[in-house]
């Protein structure tokens, strides 16, 4: 390298940063239950993202100004959010080794809520990191927020924008760490993340064009809302989402956050009892709503559910041990008359159960509301191995016809887990877009059809999957036969020529 060559730090890969982070975690995992120490790593994440874009910021801004302090020190105040030093990764890291480093995490997270009402306003109320009962007595847990620290300020995990080069790179790792912590949570990983490839052939096919409202009324930690913006193409969208857990909520907020979908309303808390995105006292209304609700959720709010005062369950009352068709329900009424769209993932139950279930499938289905059944591959899902469907729903349909897609053969196995290729994705996606019958995978249903099937929606009563059978003749089987014992009799006579001439006697 000749003296004129400027010397460039190599810039740290997505792989890189991602295997990182997921090293940290062994500062914490074995010691606290995964469905924890997650709300812990990524919190700590998002302290040292936003710490790291401050600090580049304030270096842009001091060589703008010639280091004139005060001038850089103004122009922070318009940025995008706001780090009291205090609150700054890089001065927790210096006090790490202080005998109350968790409480001295707790004030910056208070105080970054502070300085930033509205944005981050209750993101942090549910994590404390001088927590015994999750962190360990005052020695333990001091020792591990000090190595969970030093993990943190590992030098290639420099988040600064002018390093990596864009905020969809701290996304991203914020998207692979919540796959990982769900994949090691089992089945409670189900109750905050879904599968990428299920959210994105779900984006997909809902296609929600720019200016959309979008909503998920069951958000878990924002993965799929994420990919409806992303399918989007542009700014131009207005993302709406409701989330009962907290902890998962405040996950959303972030993920949001981090993804440069600031203006995205998050709310918390039940959406089948206290629906919190409202328009005055009415349901707000969306242009595509889609969510990923618990399967089949038992005690969903039966009892409330018939003095409903945004009259949701008018076309039934789903069964107290299954709130499926709760959320369905809820999901229609908060689309928009003439275009809007609903898709939802569920388990296959949903398609043919009878009773009430069955009634409201009924009438969905009488309204012109069902638009297609999807149905997809086993061991998807997080906990579960049971194979589940989508139903997309539309208002303004031009066809009173249902499509059926057989999409369950189709996937890429995995050791513990399968997933959709985007081969696979591809395909469903150009099926549902040309909606025509294709053997052995969709099937074009008329009404007629669904009433002689007493409504089910079972995808096998419609879709053909097996393959056709060949017509055996029973003369030419014979005939083979007779062949093949001609051929085996003369292979044993030859046999016994060879034998005869070799002195052995066949006959004995």
């Amino acid at each position: 390298m000749t003296p004129e060559q400027p010397i460039t730090t190599p810039r740290v890969s997505q792989a890189e940063i991602n295997n990182i982070l997921w090293r940290a975690c062994d500062t914490l995992r074995g010691t606290v239950d995964p469905t924890q120490y997650k709300d812990y790593i990524l919190t700590l994440l998002f302290v040292k993202y936003l710490s790291d874009v401050w600090k580049d910021h304030h270096a842009a801004y001091l060589t703008k100004y010639q280091g004139d302090e005060a001038r850089a020190a103004r122009a922070m105040q318009l940025e995008r959010f706001q780090v009291p030093e205090h609150c700054a990764f890089d001065y927790l890291y210096q006090q790490r080794n202080a005998d109350n480093i968790g409480e001295l995490i707790n004030i910056a997270l208070d105080d970054l809520e502070t300085a930033n009402r509205g944005k981050l306003t209750d993101v942090f109320r549910n994590i404390d990191f001088n927590s015994e009962p999750n962190l360990g007595q005052t020695r333990e847990r001091n020792t591990r927020l000090k190595l969970l620290l030093q993990d943190f300020a590992d030098p290639r995990l420099d988040l600064r924008p002018s390093v990596v080069g864009g905020e969809d790179v701290i996304g991203n790792a914020y998207e692979y760490l919540i796959s990982r912590f769900a994949a090691d949570a089992g089945k409670k990983g189900g109750e905050f993340y879904t599968p990428g490839e299920v959210a994105e052939l779900l984006a997909r096919l809902l296609n929600p064009q720019p200016g959309a409202r979008i909503c998920d009324p069951t958000c878990g930690s924002g993965s799929l809302l994420i990919k409806m913006a992303r399918q989007v193409g542009s700014r131009n969208v207005a993302l709406y989402g409701q989330e009962i857990n907290g902890s998962t909520y405040a996950l959303c907020r972030m993920n949001m956050f981090l993804h440069g979908l600031d203006d995205a309303q998050i709310e918390w808390g039940d959406t089948l009892r206290n629906p919190r995105l409202l328009d005055g006292e009415n349901l707000r209304r969306y242009d595509v709503v889609a969510a990923n609700p618990p399967f089949s959720l038992d005690k969903w709010g039966h009892d409330e559910a018939g003095l409903d005062r945004h009259g949701r369950f008018y076309r039934g009352l789903p069964p107290k041990s299954k709130g499926d068709y709760a959320f369905i329900l809820h999901m229609i009424e908060t689309t928009l008359d003439g275009h809007g769209q609903a898709g939802v993932i569920v388990p296959h139950g949903v398609l043919f159960r009878g009773g009430t279930e069955g009634k409201i499938r009924q009438r969905l289905i009488e309204e012109n509301l069902l638009d297609a059944v999807i149905g997809l591959p086993a061991n998807l899902f997080f906990g579960t191995g049971i194979p589940a469907a989508i139903l997309l729903f539309r208002r303004g349909r031009t066809t009173d016809d249902v499509l059926f897609i057989d999409a369950s053969r189709d996937f890429d196995a995995g050791k513990n887990q399968n997933r959709l290729g985007e081969a696979h994705m591809a395909r469903v996606v150009t099926a549902y877009r040309r909606y025509e019958t294709e053997e052995r995978y969709a099937q074009r249903v008329t009404p007629t059809q669904l009433l002689e099937n007493d409504y089910s929606l079972n995808i096998p009563r419609y879709v053909d999957t097996q393959e056709a059978e060949t017509v055996i003749s029973l003369v030419d089987t014979q005939r083979e036969i007779t062949r093949l014992e001609g051929e085996l009799a003369a292979v044993r006579g030859q046999v016994h020529t060879y034998l005869r001439e070799l002195g052995i006697n066949v006959e004995a």
